[in-house]
């Protein structure tokens, strides 16, 4: 074989390999189903990983509720107040404005990982429930994990974000971003 032909052929498995791998993750970033409306877990501490509609607003329900203590806001816009992040925050009367965090310095979902664990030790968290969209839950998920130490328990708050049925243009980027982040990140 010429290394022509040699180059083609590791070009042409490269591209197999990487379409089976897409494929793996195109499926497995939508078997993640939506739990919010199913289950209440609770949990010492919440991470909300900002991004799309509905996030937010699932984190103040958890602290609202009671399901956790503390309520951590990651990727927050550097300039961004409480009361713009969610404007109806006064009608959860009770709310102590010391038990949200907002992280500001995160711009990545690796960087809402790392942002938040120093957060997450001075609280003394003993477990996390981490709430983000249905299709970026298994990226999110995966990534905490690798971050945080093996034994942390991270439960999952899949929220539904947009439609129930995701649109295939979205689940195709998320499946990009998360083969990716399997390369690189965990």
């Amino acid at each position: 074989m010429t290394w022509k032909r040699l180059w083609i052929f590791n070009l042409f498995l490269l591209v197999i390999l990487a379409a089976i791998r897409f494929r793996i993750e195109y499926h497995t970033v939508l078997s993640i189903p939506p739990n919010s409306w199913t289950e209440d877990q609770v949990a010492d501490c919440a991470v909300v990983v900002t991004g799309s509609p509905g996030r937010v607003r699932e984190g103040v329900d958890l602290l609202y509720r009671g399901s956790v203590k503390k309520l951590i806001i990651s990727g927050v816009h550097p300039q961004a107040g409480w009361r713009e992040i969610l404007p109806t925050a006064p009608f959860y009367g009770g709310l102590k404005d010391e038990d949200i965090i907002l992280e500001r310095r995160s711009t990545t979902t690796y960087g809402n990982a790392t942002q938040t664990l120093p957060l997450v030790e001075a609280l003394h968290c003993r477990s996390l429930i981490l709430v983000t969209s249905r299709l970026h839950m298994h990226r999110a998920l995966k990534t905490f994990r690798a971050v945080f130490p093996p034994d942390f328990p991270i439960l999952s708050q899949a929220i539904v974000s947009g439609s129930l049925v995701p649109d295939w243009s979205d689940v195709i980027a998320e499946s990009i971003k998360s083969l990716f982040y399997s390369l690189w990140a965990y």
